[in-house]
């Protein structure tokens, strides 16, 4: 047996577009608010995740918000010169306001507007749905540079993401704008099929947790969609069928798996111990589970 056409066809489908519309617009708004201590910074507001790449399913209902303080940065400097590091920190000075201070303004921001609702998470500021507003979860980052060339601050090339800091202290730095742009270049490579094969998975993955195939958390969105990304292109063909079982036997049989990558193409998709890679183990744990449901449905 195999999932049937029809079901995959209803697991393709966009999940709701106009609560998570709504959500972002009006967070948005409390956090583009005059009246804020960080009013007069330079940051900036979008979309990450499932809602901001359109890969989100109905089971999905998070909507995941970025702001992004624009007047301070962390850097990785690790393919400059001793003499590019050299001339990198006589550039820059030390901060006056720092994300430290940016996110502890946009919490208090925050819970002047929703109160009891807003809860600091491990990684984001999480805002309770009430409602026709969704759950969402703010990330308070600064901007994150990876330096690939420096002479000077008007002489310089790198690759710009995000950064914060998480429960334990540790840095997270990630690319969403890359990891959204190459997503939307996969889709339309494969004719419009990429984003629909990766809702579905993920409709599979709600389904496999349901069945106590898998545990909770063991396949996260973002490295669902930065699995798919390393699909050859061609092997998204036909109908949803067979694009599913492309996709299995591909990673079963021909994926190099020390060598993906996520969709940001700056980190390894499958790694042990690294806080923006997917432990190999749970991946592995995914597919097999995927195959399971597939051949006893």
């Amino acid at each position: 047996m195999s999932i049937p056409e029809s079901q995959l066809e209803i697991w393709s489908h966009l999940g709701s577009v106009v609560q998570s519309s709504y959500t972002y617009n009006t967070i948005k708004n409390v956090l583009e608010s005059t009246a804020t201590n960080y009013s007069s910074k330079n940051f900036k507001i979008f979309l990450q995740g499932s809602y901001g790449n359109n890969t989100n399913i109905y089971s999905e209902s998070d909507v995941d918000i970025v702001i992004r303080l624009d007047d301070c940065f962390q850097s990785d400097l690790m393919l400059l010169s001793e003499e590019e590091k050299n001339s990198y920190k006589s550039a820059f000075s030390n901060a006056t306001y720092t994300g430290v201070e940016f996110k502890r303004d946009v919490l208090s921001e925050l819970v002047n507007q929703y109160g009891d609702a807003v809860r600091a998470g491990d990684k984001a500021i999480s805002i309770d749905a009430y409602g026709s507003r969704r759950k969402a979860d703010v990330i308070v980052a600064i901007q994150f540079r990876h330096y690939f060339k420096f002479n000077s601050s008007n002489d310089s090339e790198y690759i710009q993401g995000i950064c914060f800091l998480n429960g334990n202290g540790e840095l997270i730095a990630n690319y969403p704008k890359q990891h959204s742009s190459n997503l939307t270049k996969k889709h339309q490579e494969t004719s419009g099929l990429f984003k629909p094969v990766v809702r579905i998975l993920k409709n599979m993955r709600s389904k496999m947790i349901d069945d106590g195939l898998i545990e909770e958390g063991v396949a996260p969105s973002y490295f669902i969609e930065g699995l798919l990304y390393n699909v050859p292109n061609e092997k998204f063909t036909s109908n949803y069928q067979y694009c599913i079982q492309n996709v299995l036997n591909w990673y079963l049989q021909q994926a190099s798996k020390s060598e993906l990558v996520c969709a940001n193409e700056q980190h390894y998709l499958l790694r042990n111990e690294q806080l923006v890679c997917w432990s190999p183990d749970n991946c592995d744990a995914f597919i097999s589970a995927a195959v399971r449901l597939w051949n006893e449905w």
